[in-house]
């Protein structure tokens, strides 16, 4: 069978000079978007990867229909009551996207459709919505659309009660936006060119969004804006903050058109928000604690000298955050790697951590928008749970099941086994692991026996303080039930176990995630869980900058890799200011300009690291219209590895030509990527159908 031949980038040597040290890129050209050269390359490595993946299409389309088999296509999800209204989306069999309904004044009230997605998505080739806020007296719904990828959204404005459609239409609209009480003034955020939010605007009904004042606007390329409301409706709240610091600006809800004023000046490394309760701000702060303390103000004498504890900081319990109610103080916590939630009753003043029925589990949290109530809604899972929606009562810390997540196909979370393990890493640090397989699937212990002949999907992130949960994935099933051991590696640049875990794994400490993730493959293999020619690894975005990382450190350890949008040209990107989110990132990765992190971040960073050497099977993606990960990286990296690697595994580029950083947006086209994922698993490790 004759194999098709893989495209060669051309080469055109491009010099980098900083610090007194000099770096070539040969694939620096392949930037410039525009560039009809590059634009055949992507099309070249994307015909490629379809070639050497055709012989598999069988086996894609038959783990799609397994996913498929697996959902129940026309759904709905558990109605959110607002004031007297109930909210829910709902999906039909055939069709890509949700439908937005609600039901006014009862469950049993006739439906109404507010917004039909796969209406607004037709001829489009991605479509995502943004915002969806209904005015306080829900007459008006706010909602944002992106058809690009692009992540810059159109906001527009729907009368639900005759289903006009308003003339007002806001462009380069961000993620964030709230309506002032009076159902006319709404709130939101703009970006710059590039992709920062650093405005915040006011619009009224029927006027024109050209004129829309900008209220604030912040210049530090640090940091971001957003605004958000109190569950009590009392304040709009005006957010400017980074990766490290942040600070609030009031304004009162009933008095849209006054001016926000700030609380507390931000200070480095300080992060605060705000909550309201009947005339007092709670704050939830990391001033002096790492895993945050609570402090409460009165909301007439907010400043700092008025600051007084409410829940001290706790050394083994990291508080993610708050949600307060009228009655009662929700905290969202973490210790000893796993969520907790912990119920404080203002009645009585005592506080009850609520139990959770397995030893590795996780919840979601739901939507609550009304203050007014003792029931909490949250959603519980784990590896083998399927997500289910309880509301809890919070005087009585019973558990109200609401609804769980169909699982066709036979599916039983009996037949599955979730455990945690832990691996010494370098420093003799313990990083936990979070496993799940099907039962019957048995570690070796004769050294005769085909030990660790296991194949092991591990799957890991790192990075920006993110926590990846133990959380329940039908899509997966189709790799368990093959016999598939799925991992979880909790390395240091998360925060599963408390800021510390965070704080290890940034800046000048980075490399802690990558040693972390090896030792966790290692301790699979020494636990005879896997071997190295059957483990598979899997990340995205920074967590595709970790399969870059140990892949180029590693590439005996691993089979199979999928790095999806990996941020592999650290350097180059974090020295160049004009791609989108760079400067912010500063407070992850560190500013290059200085030479001691320039120094550090080169030394990790995959694309300049990357050497004549055998790499394992690589299965590498990017969009085009990324603005998180710039297509290039992901591009540049596969050509320099074609160009230098020694062996003859399977090097593939996936381009997405009319998506971002998300890939594709329907919900059945993203089973087709998931599917095409898997198939080059299984192919790689040899598996059957």
């Amino acid at each position: 069978m004759t194999q098709p031949t893989p495209p060669q980038a051309a080469i055109h040597p491009h010099e980098l000079t900083l610090h007194g040290r000099s770096r070539i890129d040969n694939y620096f050209w392949l930037r410039e978007r525009e560039n009809p050269d590059v634009l055949a390359h992507l099309a070249a490595e994307n015909a490629y990867m379809q070639a050497v993946m055709a012989h598999t299409e069988p086996l894609q389309e038959k783990l799609y229909q397994e996913m498929v088999g697996r959902i129940q296509e026309t759904d709905s999800t558990v109605p959110v009551r607002l004031g007297d209204n109930y909210y829910y989306t709902r999906t039909e069999a055939g069709l890509q996207y949700e439908i937005h309904c609600r039901k006014v004044g009862s469950l049993d009230a006739p439906e109404e459709i507010l917004i039909d997605e796969n209406a607004l998505a037709e001829g489009q080739p991605y479509f995502k919505m943004g915002i969806f806020k209904p005015s306080p007296d829900q007459k008006i719904l706010a909602y944002s659309t992106d058809t690009s990828g692009g992540e810059r959204y159109t906001m527009q404005f729907k009368n639900v009660e005759t289903g006009e459609l308003l003339p007002d239409q806001i462009t380069n609209t961000s993620y964030t936006a709230e309506w002032g009480n009076d159902n006319q003034t709404i709130f939101y955020t703009v970006q710059n060119e590039e992709w920062r939010n650093y405005q915040l605007r006011r619009h009224s009904l029927g006027t024109a969004a050209a004129a829309d004042p900008v209220l604030y606007q912040e210049d530090d390329a640090l940091f971001n804006v957003m605004v958000t409301k109190t569950k009590d409706k009392a304040y709009l709240l005006l957010t400017i903050f980074s990766l490290e610091a942040s600070e609030e600006h009031i304004l009162d809800a009933d008095h849209p058109l006054g001016t926000f004023q700030r609380l507390q000046p931000r200070q480095n490394n300080v992060q605060y928000f705000l909550f309201h309760r009947q005339g007092t701000f709670y704050i939830h702060t990391n001033e002096n604690a790492p895993n945050f303390k609570v402090m409460t103000a009165p909301a007439s004498r907010p400043e700092k000298a008025n600051w007084q504890e409410f829940i001290p900081h706790n050394p083994e319990r990291f508080i993610e955050t708050l949600d307060l109610f009228d009655e009662h103080l929700v905290v969202y916590g973490r210790t000893h790697g796993l969520r907790t939630l912990q119920i404080h009753r203002f009645a009585d003043g005592q506080t009850h951590e609520l139990p959770f029925p397995e030893s590795v589990y996780s919840y979601t949290r739901a939507d609550n928008p009304e203050s007014a109530t003792n029931k909490l809604r949250f959603i519980y899972q784990s590896l083998t749970t399927a997500d289910t929606t309880y509301d809890l009562d919070m005087d009585s810390l019973t558990w109200e099941f609401k609804k769980q997540l169909p699982v066709l196909g036979g599916y039983d979370a009996a037949n599955y086994v979730t455990e945690r393990i832990w691996a010494t890493a370098e420093d003799g640090t313990q990083i936990p692991i979070s496993l799940v397989y099907r039962k019957g699937v048995e570690r070796d212990s004769e050294p005769e026996a085909a030990s660790g002949r296991t194949p092991c999907l591990l799957y890991a992130y790192g990075s920006y303080g993110a926590n990846m949960e133990p959380r329940f994935d039908q899509k997966r099933l189709c790799l368990i039930d093959r016999g598939f051991v799925f991992a979880i590696a909790h390395i240091r640049g998360g925060q599963e176990m408390g800021r510390h875990w965070y704080d290890q794994g940034k800046w000048l400490h980075k490399k802690n995630s990558f040693t972390d993730f090896i030792a966790c493959a290692e301790h699979l293999i020494a636990q005879n869980y896997t071997s190295a020619d059957r483990l598979a690894i899997m990340g995205r975005s920074a967590g595709g900058l970790l399969m870059g990382a140990v892949t180029v450190m590693r590439p005996d350890l691993f089979k199979a890799v999928v790095a999806g949008v990996p941020f592999v040209d650290v350097v180059t990107t974090m020295l160049d200011e004009s791609i989108p989110l760079t400067t912010g990132e500063f407070e992850e990765w560190g500013n290059p300009k200085t030479k001691e992190y320039f120094d550090y971040m080169l030394s990790y960073s995959p694309y300049d690291n990357t050497t004549a050497q055998a790499y394992p099977n690589l299965l590498i993606t990017c969009g085009l219209n990324d603005p998180r990960v710039q297509y290039w990286e992901p591009a540049k990296w596969a050509a320099k590895l074609r160009a230098l690697k020694t062996d003859n595994n399977r090097l593939l580029l996936k381009t997405f030509m009319g998506a971002g950083h998300f890939s594709s947006s329907g919900r059945y086209d993203y089973l087709k990527d998931t599917a095409l994922e898997y198939a080059f698993i299984l192919d790689i490790l040899e598996i059957g159908d």
